[in-house]
């Protein structure tokens, strides 16, 4: 094993363990999310509201939390990509 292979694994290793991480942090402010987002949802559509036109269009693309299913499912995945590369590095 030479200096390369090592750095590559360590790589695959954070970036594993990042995916994990982010996904898992999504899933725990999912709630606070959904309750942020209801609240800016009632202000901007309030008749009269000095907030109406600032916001999030509907056309943004923005979430207004995660999906669960595609946060498991990347947390799974990085879940996966982390223990491959800590069982390589041990090897």
């Amino acid at each position: 094993m030479d200096f390369y292979d090592d750095v590559l694994r360590e790589l695959i290793l954070a970036f594993g363990a990042a995916l994990f991480l982010a996904n898992a942090f999504a899933l725990v402010r999912r709630r606070a999310d959904a309750r942020a987002a209801a609240s800016q949802h009632v202000a901007r559509h309030r008749p009269g509201s000095p907030v109406r036109g600032y916001g999030h269009t509907p056309t943004d693309g923005d979430l207004v939390q995660a999906p669960l299913a595609r946060t498991v499912t990347y947390m799974l995945v990085g879940l996966i990509v982390m223990v491959w590369a800590i069982a390589s590095i041990a090897s």
